[in-house]
């Protein structure tokens, strides 16, 4: 695969997360810090209760548990999902501590309603903007997820969503689908202005709320990895970077948001295979 080739454009995902793509998946450090510092971010986002109280919480895309063990660190109790059985053999040899189901997320969520507190997905909606067989329709995929994800959530429950839109049409696409199936929030853009660490997360809340989720770096300011990016560049003699074309245009106004307004009991459906720790 070449660098600037997206790995959804290479193979669907159950096919391009083999055994060996998983394993290098989980043992690259950059990818693990990466991984670490969004799903931190997500939780930030999600802004659960501080009560003390653990959470009930989903992780689409779990992967091989590299998010679920951040969830883990911060007390709460988590279920993953992922279309990746070699993916989800890593996870079990990693012994996370979260239940994990192979299942499709465009198939829709087979758990009972009103069962999690919360959720979060770390890169990985954005492979239901594709149409990997010939039978699948992507806006049909997206709202069979959002429809189920929006009834197995309680009242005043969020998801936080982190995403790699690939132009501006797939994060709309994302995100009225995500309306449509009543879910109020929006889009929050982390960092902006940068090319390099410019972050989607689609935060949703299922009912109204007065929680205004606030975007980093809408000032210009420059994140870490623009730091780490100047400083290599300086090193190389401050060759200028070039920008790519199809880039998300997000304006300063627009940054922040888009439009406002026991785990195996909540199994429904046997079409979800758990995978035994």
């Amino acid at each position: 695969m070449g660098k600037s080739e997206r790995p959804e454009h290479t193979a669907p995902p159950d096919i391009y997360y083999n055994a060996e793509e998983a394993r290098k998946y989980t043992t690259n450090s950059r990818i693990m810090q990466i991984q670490e510092t969004l799903t931190e971010r997500a939780l930030e986002l999600l802004a659960l209760p501080q009560d003390g109280v653990p959470k009930l919480l989903l992780d689409l895309g779990c992967g091989s548990g590299l998010s679920g063990e951040s969830l883990t660190k911060q007390g709460h109790t988590w279920v993953g999902l992922d279309i990746s059985e070699a993916m989800l053999d890593v996870a079990k040899e990693r012994e996370v501590e979260g239940d994990l189901c192979l299942h499709d997320l465009g198939h829709g969520l087979p758990l009972r309603p009103g069962s999690f507190d919360g959720a979060i997905s770390i890169s990985a909606v954005q492979w239901l903007c594709n149409a990997d067989q010939t039978d699948h329709e992507p806006r049909k995929r997206m709202r069979r997820l959002f429809e189920s994800l929006y009834a197995c959530l309680v009242r005043g429950g969020r998801a936080v969503l982190q995403i790699y839109p690939e132009n501006a049409q797939q994060a709309e696409m994302l995100t009225s689908t995500a309306m449509k199936a009543g879910f109020s929030g929006g889009l929050v853009v982390d960092f902006p202005h940068s090319t390099r660490a410019k972050k989607y997360f689609l935060v949703l809340m299922v009912g109204s709320s007065s929680y205004q989720p606030q975007a980093k770096g809408i000032n210009g300011e420059d994140s870490e990895e623009d730091q780490e990016v100047q400083v290599a560049s300086r090193q190389r003699g401050n060759k200028r970077r070039k920008t790519a074309n199809g880039n998300i245009q997000v304006t300063k106004g627009l940054v922040c948001l888009m439009s406002w307004s026991c785990c195996r009991m909540v199994i429904v459906d046997s079409g979800c295979r758990f995978a035994d720790h």
